[in-house]
């Protein structure tokens, strides 16, 4: 197989813009409203930016070989290398019974770990979870608590671990629309890094319902010679707690301070070329438009000129007004951890 370096490149547009010499789509993300790019996975956040010049932004994984294309049980994706990146829409009208979100969300990762087993590239590294009304009710628990079960059901019967080394991930609500789930997998496995500022989301205590979320606080991939550090959606927690109620700027200070807290972790894990809060590029959610002044003036602030594209979506926790998530490659000098 041939050496894969990857790229993320957000925010630069919509479909069409011409990609850097020797450059290959390997899959993206639609934020915003606009027409999605026909030829390649791309997975649509439907979701209003926040303080952004126009209606959608882009955001494209680049690799330096070209890709192969497929589809499989409805799993659009693209393979170049040991690097695979894949995305599901799956529509919760298509399942009869009394959790047809539960049913989705166990389905969907089944059809992805099937793929990957097809691929002989067993290893999520990174998941993005989008899913309507999250915090809303369904059949007495919480939709976000249907979908822990859901994923979980389907990491145990895969034979996957559904704690310790776990992909990165976020689950994001947003305001209607299918349950759509976008994702990169490789060969190896991701190196997991937990926050110590933080019980880890898989040994959350039962009041956060009857499965725990099963994701990483952060992960880091070693395709070819470069680290990337995927940091999970990071909200205002400490240990398992919610801080900070009602108030949104203090909220994305906390998740800043717990993301720091992560790149910490990772940088005594790969030191010769550390992470910064200002070299990775980010995705802020925040749940009411109106916070957005306030929570971009912490952003600012804390990121200087870092790529930040911000949304109004729900987060996990009816009492979170804010969750923050992060991305970083840089060229890795030392073995992977």
């Amino acid at each position: 197989m041939p050496i894969v370096t990857l790229s993320l490149v957000a925010d630069d547009g919509l479909p069409g813009r011409p990609l850097p010499p020797g450059s290959h789509v390997l899959g993206a993300a639609l934020l915003g409203a606009g027409a999605l790019p026909a030829e390649i996975p791309c997975q649509h956040i439907d979701a209003p930016l926040l303080g952004h010049p126009g209606p959608a932004a882009l955001e494209r994984w680049l690799c330096d070989g070209p890709p192969r294309a497929g589809e499989a049980e409805g799993i659009r994706f693209r393979r170049t290398g040991n690097v695979l990146y894949g995305d599901l829409v799956l529509a919760e009208g298509d399942f009869s019974g009394p959790a047809p979100l539960r049913a989705a969300t166990e389905i969907a990762y089944r059809r992805i770990f099937r793929l990957l087993e097809v691929e002989g590239l067993p290893h999520l590294w990174r998941v993005w979870n989008y899913l309507a009304d999250i915090n809303g009710s369904q059949d007495g628990l919480e939709r976000y608590r249907q979908f822990n079960i859901g994923r979980q059901d389907a990491f145990i019967a895969s034979g996957r671990l559904a704690s310790g080394n776990v992909p990165a991930a976020c689950a994001i609500g947003l305001a209607g629309g299918p349950l759509r789930i976008a994702f990169l997998a490789g060969l190896e496995p991701p190196f997991p890094i937990e926050n110590p500022r933080q019980v880890s989301a898989y040994d959350y205590p039962p009041e956060y319902g009857p499965r725990s979320p099963t994701f990483s606080r952060a992960a880091i991939a070693a395709p070819g010679g470069q680290a990337v550090l995927f940091v999970s959606g990071t909200a205002s927690i400490v240990g398992h707690r919610t801080l900070h109620a009602g108030d949104a700027a203090a909220q994305a200070r906390e998740s800043l301070a717990n993301i720091e807290a992560v790149i910490t972790e990772v940088n005594h894990c790969l030191p010769a070329h550390p992470f910064a809060l200002e070299n990775l590029t980010y995705r802020a959610y925040i749940r009411h438009a109106a916070d957005y002044p306030a929570v971009a003036a912490v952003l600012r602030n804390a990121l200087g000129n870092a790529g930040c594209v911000c949304l109004q979506a729900d987060i996990c926790r009816a009492d979170l007004l804010v969750e923050i998530e992060a991305t970083g490659v840089r060229p890795r000098a030392e073995p992977a951890p």
